[in-house]
Parts: structure tokens; C-alpha cells; sequence
């Protein structure tokens, strides 16, 4: 990689930076807690990773984290996987999160947007109201401390008040998007057997109404542990037989009363997408969320009781936990429940103009379709209250930095963020006062001891290798469900490097700090000894208008030959001729590596994803190897299971 020094993107103003929450917790840090005064940011992230006991201290007291017993120390045991957080501290996330209410009771904590694109709103009063009265009720309702409460749920305000309300009882959290079909749910609650279910009747999506109460009648016959179903009638229909109403739940008006629990009591479950098996159940605690995203949305994304916080997302996944921890730092959170492009592409670029969101997250793909289709933000949208806007899913191409620069403002804070559904925050993204480089993450997170590593574990500057995590983050699993001796978990991120977190993604640190993710590294193209990540390939390919989407998969041969096959998913009109393979092959050749130039061009129907919209590569290779269908991957965990069809049948053809 280039070690060349490019000009920055967007560089923060010196009173961008001034005013920024991170500048302010510095100099504060650096008086009561011995942080760098000066150094900026890459002296505070070298400070929060050799002195991380002091760090998330000034952490908890900058965001006046109130702890109902006190903690012992800070970290107890820094192994991993094992770490010990705040040993002996109490505490309640959901009292945190509505803390805001106690001066800003009449002012939103939600907007609520549906596909008419009308902002309702929920305030911090009601939000609360709500919250207390129905945490009283699940303790009618015979709801414990670590009792399991599960939502099949689209992003709706109830979803945010069943979890806050379930968070302040102490019982734990789980949720589904109710576009996921029975077997998907159920693969996921099955495991964890909750006692309480929240459900709707259906949906509205794409303009059209969906209906799921018979799926939700067989999630009732499925879960034997369930002893109430809550029935939220968003069609408007009539509740089932035997379950309680939403209404009546929450009419009450009642002293709040919120469960002090341990620092490490399990807060919710989160899964991870469950491709090639039994999605893994994610176990994260209330303290190490709490402090994770205090620190994640309060000093990286900047965010403030002045901000409106939109993140286009489903239940079904991490990144909607993400979004209700904006409350936190007591900032307006906007839920839209509708389609990403209904009724045009244009779609979130709207809500974010009508909610006056400050802060606007979306996945990666979807910046990369406006572009495709030609949308114009700035020009058709009044986004003069958007401060950044953050995407994550997948790397954001150069293309989309530059897109986004052109076609929203060209003094944009543009956060390309990764991290995981594992931990429920970022690894390395936003920070206000670092410069933005074209196809980069600004830098590491606070707190996160981000390394490249190669094979043997040496640490690589403006190389590839492996994106490692060499000290405990607080948000980091306290457990999996179901794992009683650690066996998966350790499997699952400590394996390749005994006590390092090993995430499974290429990653690049380049010399100026700055943060290039490549891709998932089981997926690895690897070619004569030249490893190239699949993010690579898709972003030039996808610059070409004919290719709507790609999927590339490079498979190892019995002979020890290589195939690396490129499937293509036409955009409507084009034509998959010599033509337009020779234009992808001379994109891949001089773009990226003439030993990465696909030995085949496939047209295929589709390309599939995960219920959450990842490409998946590693079941296809399963399949392309001889791998039978049911064997190669989790049927509940795919978006259009019959495009696996197609892969199937090419890898009989082949033989």
C-alpha cells in the first residue's frame, strides 16, 4: 500500500475542533487523570490504550455515570477472553437512558418516521411514563433479573420502550425484525427462552402491508417458555387469544423504580448472522454497553442534547442497540420504519431533512445506490443541519467518500465506521477532529487497542494483515448463550492468537493513523501469495453503471490450482457481453492487480445476502465446492434463499 501522504478529504476547522466533546474531555483528562494535554487526538488514543484503567475512569466521571455501589477498580482481570469491568459497581442502563428527562421532559427524545415521512413525536416525559409503567407491569408479570424478554419488532417507538422497560427490571433484551421469516426467529430465540414476547400484527414496507400473524401464532407454539405475549396492532387488528394489549400495559403512571444490577449483568443478546449454523447468541453486559457508548456517541460521534441522531436500521441489528443508546447522551433518536428507498432512492436523505438530524448513518450500499441512480441530496433536500454522515455494513468506497463530498456538502464529516455485532460498537471510525482521507477510517477508537497483525503475530504498519484487539474493550461478549465451558467463544475470537482478539477482517493502519478495512479474511482472495480482501474488488467493479452488484469467490482446487469466479448481478438494460467483461477485467487490472482478474465472468439472477444485507461469500464457497445446500449454510439466515439455487447448480454443472 501506498505510504504516499494524500490531502485530506475534510479537515476539521479549528473551531470545529475547539467545540468538539473530545477536545473538551482532553483537557479535562489531562487535569484530573493524567492524559496528554497536548498530542491531540493520537496522544489521547495512545493514552487510553497503555493506561486504560485511568482512561475508562475519565470516562464514567466526564459522563457522570452513577453507580449505586461503588466499584472496587476499574478492571479487576484484563485477560481475555474474561476481562473483569468495574468489579462490585451496580448500576442501570435504562436510568441512564432517560436520565434527560429529569430537565427536558416536554422537549422529543424520539421521532418516530413512517413511510408518509411525517415525524412523530415521543418525549422524554412520555418516553419514561412509558417505560416505568410497563417495567411495572413484567414485574407483575412475574419478570426477574436475567429472565429473557424478546421482541419481534420493526423500529418502532414501542420497540425502544419494551427494551428500556425490560433493561430496568433487569431481565434481558433480544429482538428480531419481523421480516424475518419463523425459523430465523426462532432459530435465534429458541436458544436464549424468553418469557415475555412483544409482537406486531405486521408491517408496512415498500408500500404495501404485510401480515405475520401467522408467523407470530408458531413463534407461540415454538417457545414453550413464553408466559405472556404482548400484542402491539400496527395493522390494527385484533389481539389473539390470550395475549395482553400494548395500551393497557403501558396506561400507568408509577414511581420509576430501576434494578440495580451488577456491572457484568447480561443487558441483551444480540446474534451473530447464523450463515453457516446456529446464529451465535451474543451476551453483552449493562455497564460495558453503558460506558462503550457513552464514549462511542458522546466523544466520537460528538453527540449532545442539541443533536438529532438517525441511523437507517432494523431490529435485527446491532446497529438499532446502537441507535437507542443515543438517549445516553441525551440526544433525540429517529426511528424510521420503512423501506431504505420507498418511494425513491432518495428516501433517507428526506427523513434526515424533516427530523433535522444532525448526525445520519446509513450502511454503505446505500450511499453507493444514490449514486448509481443519480440522486442529488443537497440539490433536492435542505441538509443544512447534517453535520456528519456515518455508514458502516460494509467499506465505503472511494467513490462514495467523493460522492457524498460532491453531492451533500463539500464540508461534510464523513465517518466510514467498522466494527461488529460482537462488541456493538466500532473498532476504529468518527473522530471531529482528525481529517477525513478518501476510502479511510479517521482512526482507532478510544479505549481500542486496534493492531495489524501477519501470521505469526508481528504487528504491520501500511501492510495487510489481521485486525486484532490486543486489550480488553468493556463491550466486549461477557459470554455466548448457551456456552457453558467458553468453548465457542474462545473458537470464535481467541484461537488464531491465544488472549488477542482476532475479528476476522483485513485490515490496513496506515503510518498516519488512519484505518483501511478490506474485508472479511475467511473470504480471502489469495493469488500467488498476493492476498487481496473482496471489498477491493466489489469497489471497482461496481463503479461501472452495466453492474448492479458483485460477488467474488476464490476457491481453492484439488490439483492446487486457484478459480476465482466473479458473478455479476446486471443493472436492468445491460447486457453481459465480450465487451463488458473485457471493461471489468481492464477495471480490475489497472485499478487494483492483474493477478486478481477473475477467470470467469457469471451472470447470475441475484447475489444473496444475510437478513441484515451482507454479501455472503463463505456459504457460497461451500457450495461451489460440492458442499450440500443444507450443509453450506443456515437457511433461516439468508435474504432470498432460492438465488442459492443457481450456485448449486453450477457447482453440479462443474462437476
Amino acid at each position: 500500500m501506498s505510504t504516499a501522504n494524500p490531502q485530506p478529504l475534510w479537515q476539521p476547522t479549528d473551531e470545529r475542533i475547539a467545540r468538539a466533546r473530545i477536545t473538551r474531555f482532553q483537557a479535562w483528562a489531562a487535569e484530573h487523570h493524567g492524559a496528554p494535554a497536548e498530542g491531540g487526538y493520537p496522544a489521547l488514543h495512545q493514552w487510553s490504550v497503555t493506561a486504560p484503567e485511568d482512561f475508562w475512569e475519565a470516562v464514567v466521571r466526564w459522563f457522570d455515570v452513577r453507580f449505586s455501589a461503588p466499584y472496587a477498580r476499574v478492571l479487576g482481570d484484563r485477560a481475555m477472553p474474561g476481562a473483569q469491568w468495574f468489579p462490585g459497581a451496580t448500576l442501570n442502563y435504562a436510568e441512564h437512558a432517560l436520565r434527560a428527562a429529569d430537565d427536558r421532559a416536554d422537549e422529543p427524545a424520539l421521532l418516530y418516521v413512517d413511510e408518509t415521512h411525517e415525524p412523530r413525536p415521543v418525549t422524554w416525559a412520555e418516553l419514561r411514563r412509558q417505560v416505568v409503567a410497563l417495567a411495572a407491569r413484567l414485574r407483575d408479570l412475574g419478570v426477574r433479573p436475567g429472565d429473557r424478554v424478546s421482541g419481534y419488532l420493526p423500529n418502532i417507538p414501542e420497540a425502544v420502550v419494551a427494551l428500556l422497560a425490560t433493561a430496568a427490571v433487569g431481565a434481558v433484551w433480544t429482538s428480531c425484525a419481523p421480516d424475518f421469516g419463523a425459523r430465523s426467529v426462532l432459530d435465534r430465540f429458541q436458544q436464549v427462552e424468553p418469557v415475555v414476547l412483544f409482537t406486531v400484527d405486521g408491517y408496512r414496507y415498500g408500500g404495501k402491508e404485510h401480515d405475520r400473524r401467522e408467523t407470530v401464532a408458531e413463534l407461540r407454539r415454538e417457545l414453550p417458555t413464553l408466559r405472556a405475549v404482548v400484542h402491539i396492532p400496527l395493522l390494527g387488528t385484533d389481539a389473539p387469544d390470550g395475549a395482553l394489549d400494548w395500551a393497557e400495559l403501558t396506561s400507568g403512571d408509577t414511581e420509576p423504580v430501576f434494578e440495580q444490577v451488577p456491572f457484568d449483568h447480561p443487558l441483551w443478546v444480540l446474534y451473530s448472522s447464523g450463515t453457516t449454523g446456529l446464529p451465535k447468541a451474543i451476551v453483552q453486559s449493562q455497564g460495558g454497553i453503558l460506558v462503550e457508548h457513552l464514549k462511542q456517541l458522546g466523544l466520537h460521534c460528538d453527540l449532545g442534547p442539541e443533536d438529532r441522531f438517525f441511523w437507517y436500521t432494523s431490529t435485527g441489528w446491532m446497529m438499532w442497540n446502537f441507535l437507542v443508546s443515543g438517549l445516553l447522551t441525551g440526544t433525540t433518536i429517529v426511528l424510521y420504519d420503512g423501506s431504505p428507498g420507498y418511494p425513491d432512492t432518495g428516501a433517507q436523505w428526506r427523513v434526515a431533512e424533516r427530523t433535522g438530524t444532525t448526525l445520519y448513518g446509513t450502511s454503505a450500499a446505500y450511499v453507493m445506490a444514490c449514486r448509481k441512480a443519480g440522486v442529488h441530496p443537497a440539490r433536492d433536500f435542505d441538509l443544512a443541519a447534517v453535520e456528519c454522515v456515518a455508514t458502516t455494513g460494509s467499506p465505503l468506497p472511494p467513490d462514495g467518500f467523493r460522492w457524498l463530498h460532491d453531492e451533500v456538502r463539500d464540508d461534510l464529516w464523513i465517518a466510514s465506521v467498522s466494527g461488529g455485532t460482537d462488541v456493538c460498537s466500532c473498532f476504529a471510525g468518527a473522530v471531529p477532529t482528525l481529517p477525513v482521507y478518501t476510502g479511510e477510517l479517521q482512526a482507532p477508537g478510544l479505549g481500542t487497542d486496534l493492531r495489524s497483525w501477519d501470521p505469526d503475530g508481528e504487528p504491520l504498519v501500511d501492510e495487510v494483515g489481521e485486525l486484532v484487539v490486543t486489550n480488553p474493550m468493556p463491550s466486549m461478549p461477557i459470554r455466548f448463550w448457551n456456552d457453558p465451558d467458553g468453548s465457542r467463544y474462545r473458537e470464535s475470537y481467541f484461537d488464531t492468537y491465544p488472549g488477542v482478539w482476532r475479528h476476522g477482517d483485513w485490515i490496513t493502519l496506515t503510518s498516519r493513523g488512519s484505518v483501511v478495512i478490506h474485508g472479511r479474511s475467511d473470504s480471502t482472495l489469495n493469488r500467488q501469495g498476493v492476498r487481496m480482501g473482496s471489498a477491493d474488488i466489489y469497489e471497482v467493479v461496481e463503479r461501472l453503471p452495466e453492474i448492479k452488484e458483485s460477488l467474488v469467490i476464490g476457491i481453492e482446487q484439488p490439483d492446487g490450482g486457484y478459480w476465482m469466479p466473479l458473478f455479476v448481478h446486471l443493472a436492468p438494460g445491460a447486457v453481459l457481453d465480450d465487451a463488458l467483461r473485457d471493461s471489468v477485467k481492464k477495471a480490475i487490472r489497472e485499478q487494483l492487480s492483474p493477478r486478481h482478474v477473475p477467470d470467469e465472468i457469471i451472470e447470475v439472477p441475484g447475489v444473496p445476502h444475510t437478513l441484515t444485507g451482507k454479501r455472503i461469500e463463505v456459504p457460497v464457497k461451500r457450495l461451489l465446492q460440492g458442499t450440500p445446500l443444507e450443509k453450506a449454510v443456515n437457511p433461516g439466515s439468508i435474504d432470498d434463499l432460492t438465488l442459492l439455487g443457481f450456485y448449486e447448480k453450477l457447482a453440479r454443472e462443474r462437476g
